[in-house]
């Protein structure tokens, strides 16, 4: 997104969640009808856009883009598709009681028109919380106290979209600085001779 949209995050942010964090603290939130960060994330319909349209439309970070979307079995765009990749990925809580918190789901976008796309090196990561999570956010009727359906609220996704560059890089955010790249070269503190 253009910079106006995000003038009140402090300088040098930089949005780079893990898997857990952007189930717990952003999408479970918003299922869940609590204070969540509604200006880092916008809500997006996937479907009009190609991917590489997406920059200014969604909060992007380091070459990866997130929105929030519904979850949907029609995922064609105006250039092609996204074909599922894989199989789902459970997400565990890094807590002492390692229960499921979500689920990750990816996909591959193709050009042209199913089922004789070509592949693309676009990969989205679709994030949704784990079925037998849906009924934390409703009452046992299925209502929730506003009085929406539980659909209204279970079928919210967040969106990870990014270019695979095919270097195994995955610009997670987590680089070195020449001083550490230095302690982690030495192998053997032993062999370092100190002045004495």
């Amino acid at each position: 997104m253009s910079d106006k949209n995000h003038d009140h995050l402090p300088p040098g942010f930089r949005f780079s969640p893990t898997d857990e964090e952007l189930v717990v603290h952003f999408l479970q939130r918003k299922v869940s009808i609590f204070p969540y960060h509604p200006h880092i994330i916008p809500d997006l319909d996937l479907h009009p856009y190609d991917p590489w349209d997406l920059d200014g439309k969604s909060y992007g970070g380091r070459k990866k883009w997130y929105y929030y979307s519904r979850r949907t079995q029609n995922r064609i765009t105006t250039s092609g598709y996204w074909k599922s990749w894989g199989c789902d990925e459970q997400i565990v809580s890094s807590s002492s009681r390692k229960r499921n918190v979500g689920v990750k789901k990816y996909y591959v976008f193709h050009t042209g028109e199913a089922p004789e796309g070509v592949k693309t090196s676009w990969i989205m990561e679709e994030f949704r919380l784990p079925d037998n999570d849906s009924s934390s956010c409703s009452s046992s009727t299925g209502r929730s106290r506003r009085g929406l359906s539980k659909s209204d609220y279970t079928d919210w996704v967040i969106c990870r979209v990014f270019e695979d560059s095919g270097d195994n890089d995955n610009d997670d955010g987590n680089e070195l600085s020449c001083l550490d790249e230095v302690f982690l070269s030495l192998d053997d503190f032993d062999e370092i001779s100190f002045p004495s």
